[in-house]
């Protein structure tokens, strides 16, 4: 649990103190790298870099790093000298992980904001809140908050024996487990089942929480879950599902999973480690 970070929207006044700035072209983020590590710009203000952001957002502070803000660069930014863009996928690993974790929320919000620029019912342009984490509409008073899209992500175990499958979105060769998005109406639980029915036509039971995770690819909130086979054999939904199997815990067996990076991951090594 990410226990250190306090998120707000208005930064302290008369601040001295350098702070973290996360800025996103897109969907990638600036940072200087060197063979083995990725930093991101930790400077008293932005303009040092010669950089003119769109917009700033301040996304609050960790008691570790200190404040950090996100910012919308325009799409012809250009590049620093000795520094790179790059989705944060490629910096897992490279970069400090509760950084890592902090540019994640950074490139939701800016997402979020560069795609929210209009009322979506009367279509005048929005105005940012000055104390909130949202935009609002000068004419019909809406407010609109940052989306979060909810899914669901389970490990099916049989005995010994759990379920990997290859979505046909997945690189050549990499397995992992169910997920899913939630539907208007359903409880997590639900949606689990309907999930597991749709993409392998099997059943199950004992669905217990494991535990969530933020996913700013763009905007999902993963809840995890591990879930009991109860019955059926394996049907394959054909427009998602590549291949699908059970597997033992023999590391020598399993395809390539994903990476540590992932919910996913986390659960099955859970399963890989559990009654050793």
């Amino acid at each position: 649990m990410r226990e250190h970070f306090i998120p707000a929207v208005v930064p302290p006044e008369g601040r001295t103190e350098k702070a973290y700035y996360f800025a996103f072209r897109g969907d990638q983020l600036l940072v200087k790298q060197d063979a083995t590590e990725a930093f991101v710009p930790h400077l008293v203000g932005f303009s040092e870099l010669d950089l003119t952001p769109i917009i700033e957002h301040y996304l609050g502070s960790s008691v570790r790093h200190g404040h950090c803000f996100a910012l919308q660069l325009p799409e012809d930014a250009q590049v620093p000298e000795g520094m790179a863009f790059h989705g944060l996928r490629q910096l897992y690993g490279p970069l400090d992980e509760e950084l890592l974790w902090i540019g994640g929320r950074g490139v939701q919000i800016v997402d979020w904001h560069r795609n929210h620029q209009y009322c979506g019912r009367c279509g005048v342009p929005t105005e940012t809140h000055p104390t909130e984490r949202a935009t609002s509409c000068p004419d019909c008073r809406r407010m609109f908050f940052p989306r979060l899209s909810p899914a669901i992500i389970v490990l099916i175990h049989k005995g010994d024996e759990f379920l990997l499958a290859r979505n046909h979105r997945f690189r050549a060769g990499m397995y992992s487990i169910i997920a899913g998005f939630v539907e208007p109406g359903e409880t997590l639980e639900e949606t689990v089942a309907r999930e597991i029915r749709e993409e392998v036509g099997i059943e199950v039971k004992n669905i217990r929480y494991f535990g969530s995770q933020p996913w700013p690819f763009p905007n999902s909130l993963m809840f995890g879950f591990t879930a009991e086979y109860a019955g059926g054999e394996l049907q394959l939904a054909e427009d998602e599902i590549a291949d699908a199997g059970w597997y033992s815990r023999d590391l020598g067996q399993l395809p390539e999973l994903p990476d540590g990076l992932s919910i996913s991951r986390k659960l099955i090594n859970w399963f890989l480690e559990k009654e050793k």
